[in-house]
């Protein structure tokens, strides 16, 4: 008999522990944690349809006309200096030289290009470059030379050449000239279009220009500043523009039908001359560049992977509030309830990504949370007393609300984010500040007999 009550006593202890608050709360935070499985692999899916659209979308710029970058005019004069060697042959190079004034307009036309379930922004766009080019001085690598001012050419760099449109014109001088495909004499593996313009200072002084170029191009549109002094201005009636780029606008206005953009840029801030021999500073000169980009409002794929990042929290918050109404309350919650509750939470994840490629983010969101709250609900309904299962769909339309809000709050994320943090924790403290948690736990209650 003493030895039967010795094992009685003990497992009599063994189950008052598994019936304590603190086990019963790390087997739930242990949930939470293995919860976070599925989790990955949702994620893993938002990043595979991620990849697929933008696949898509590349493949929609590729066939439409990529993110176009424009750099030019360039002068491209050949010389020759004599050899000091009589018996060798004198050698030919090319001299580059950058416009004394540059401005550059571009308004851009903006279309929706679909492919199933994903869209691409794309433009066309008129771009109008003038300015003038001061006599190029070659005096200032040679004493003497020999310039071929015949075969001079004006050059521009393009990065997407197939895309631009018929009836591109030079009007150099007084003359009007066609351009020819590649970047001529410039050259170095550059993509462009390029024009001879044949002995341009028999007369002396600065000689004005104005090319024009139709384009279509997707996703952004960058400029170089090439010249001394540089104003490029991009119009556009695309909604959402990022201004980017080395330099920011001077002057920029953001309307509804569209927006405006002005920079004005000096030379004395670019990691280029304004002439060189040879025709280096390809890298200087992409990485000056300015201009916009075409951004997406609400990128579902991007939102979808903000959400997941609280989704150990929010499953914590979840479960922990379920756990306070089981003590409080007297119930007797199994783990397969928390498993089920912290399941439809997961799922959450999934229904908002699926729903988003077909009514967007925003309607999305508001359906796969409203699911989950009357789901978790309704199962709280049959587990706890009416007025704690209406209290924890409360709680579940707070948390949902909250995260939406921290997802459309780029900058203030953080401080919202540790606010409603402290205030959870305060609501905890204050609803259980009478709970005696030695004694909690002691006797098993029924389950679903809350009250």
């Amino acid at each position: 008999m003493d030895a039967r009550d010795g094992s009685n006593g003990l497992i009599e202890r063994v189950e008052r522990i598994l019936r304590s608050p603190f086990v019963r709360l790390l087997g739930i935070g242990g949930l939470a944690l293995a919860l976070q499985i599925p989790v990955l692999f949702i994620g893993d899916l938002v990043r595979e349809r991620r990849s697929t659209r933008d696949a898509a979308v590349e493949e929609m710029g590729s066939t439409w006309g990529g993110a176009q970058r424009l750099a030019g005019p360039f002068l491209v004069v050949p010389y020759r200096v004599p050899s000091a060697d009589a018996d060798r042959a004198p050698a030919e190079a090319v001299a580059t030289f950058l416009a004394a004034e540059l401005t550059v307009a571009a308004d851009l036309r903006t279309e929706r290009l679909r492919r199933g379930l994903f869209e691409a922004p794309v433009y066309r766009t008129t771009i109008v470059l003038s300015g003038a080019f001061e006599p190029p001085d070659f005096a200032q690598w040679a004493p003497s030379h020999e310039v071929f001012w015949e075969r001079a050419e004006v050059a521009f760099d393009i990065s997407d050449v197939r895309s631009i449109s018929t009836g591109a014109r030079l009007r150099w001088g007084e003359t009007d000239l066609d351009f020819e495909p590649g970047t001529g004499l410039r050259a170095g593996g550059r993509t462009g279009i390029h024009a001879r313009v044949g002995g341009p200072w028999q007369g002396g002084g600065a000689r004005t220009f104005q090319a024009t170029l139709d384009l279509a191009g997707s996703a952004s549109m960058r400029v170089a500043p090439t010249g001394q002094a540089t104003t490029v201005e991009i119009t556009g009636d695309w909604p959402d523009p990022s201004f980017r780029g080395a330099w920011l606008p001077a002057e920029r206005e953001l309307r509804g039908d569209g927006f405006s953009a002005v920079w004005r840029i000096s030379h004395l801030g670019r990691g280029y001359p304004q002439s060189w021999r040879g025709t280096a500073y390809g890298r200087e000169i992409d990485s000056a560049t300015v201009g916009v980009d075409l951004l997406t409002p609400v990128d579902p794929y991007r939102q979808s992977v903000r959400s997941l990042k609280y989704s150990l929290l929010f499953l914590a918050l979840t479960l922990g509030v379920t756990w306070l109404f089981e003590v409080l309350g007297g119930a007797r919650l199994h783990l397969v309830h928390y498993a089920l509750i912290g399941a439809a939470l997961c799922l959450f994840y999934l229904l908002e990504l699926a729903l988003s490629e077909h009514i967007g983010f925003p309607a999305a969101y508001a359906v796969a949370a409203s699911l989950v709250v009357v789901t978790n609900g309704a199962y709280a309904r049959s587990l706890l007393a009416p007025r704690r299962a209406a209290l924890l769909a409360g709680v579940l339309c707070i948390l949902y609300t909250g995260m939406y809000v921290l997802l459309q709050l780029d900058d203030h994320a953080l401080l919202a984010g540790a606010g409603a943090l402290f205030l959870i924790l305060a609501a905890i403290m204050y609803a259980t500040r009478a709970v005696d948690w030695h004694a909690a736990g002691s006797k098993p209650g029924e389950a679903g007999g809350g009250t």
